[in-house]
């Protein structure tokens, strides 16, 4: 049986491992590793099945630089599940967990760059829906966002700008 909890200190290894399969290069371990060493990680969590570590998932602080202030919400990235425990479920379980857990901590929006078809089953839209851009340069319907509070967009666009980190991928 799998279940999802909060990282620990002692995963941080695992957690390596977990994205370096899940993503064939070091690059997601490492912004994993800056983030955690620099105090920029808001949540993370970890799948587990018989005390190993399967998946990961991990949510930072965005921005969105509106034409007068800023409003503050989460980036989703990464997500990585073992390659021989893909296709059964655990990342879908990790991304309803995760959301859950940053609504219930009182965030107000997600934004993810990812494969629509997958996100858009858990609510993501383009972000250009509500106004928004990303700040580097990717396919519009690959940048998505999420509301945890309904309406919380409602009167406000700019460009959603990631922790610094995200630029030494």
């Amino acid at each position: 049986m799998v279940i999802v909890r909060q990282e620990k200190p002692e995963d941080a290894v695992s957690v390596g491992c977990v994205n370096e399969q899940a993503f064939g290069r070091l690059s997601e371990g490492d912004l994993v590793d800056k983030l955690r060493r620099r105090g920029k990680i808001t949540l993370s969590l970890v799948a587990v099945e018989d005390d190993r570590i399967i998946g990961h998932i991990l949510f930072s602080p965005v921005t969105i630089q509106a034409e007068k202030s800023l409003f503050y919400g989460l980036a989703l990235a990464p997500i990585a599940v073992l390659p021989e425990f893909q296709k059964r479920g655990i990342g879908s379980l990790l991304v309803k967990t995760g959301l859950e857990k940053c609504r219930e901590a009182g965030y107000d929006w997600v934004v993810v760059l990812g494969d629509p078809g997958y996100y858009h089953r858990f609510g993501f839209v383009p972000a250009s829906n509500y106004g928004f851009k990303c700040e580097f340069d990717v396919p519009d319907e690959v940048f998505m966002a999420i509301e945890l509070r309904k309406g919380v967009f409602n009167g406000f666009s700019g460009t959603v700008r990631y922790q610094s980190e995200f630029n030494e991928l």
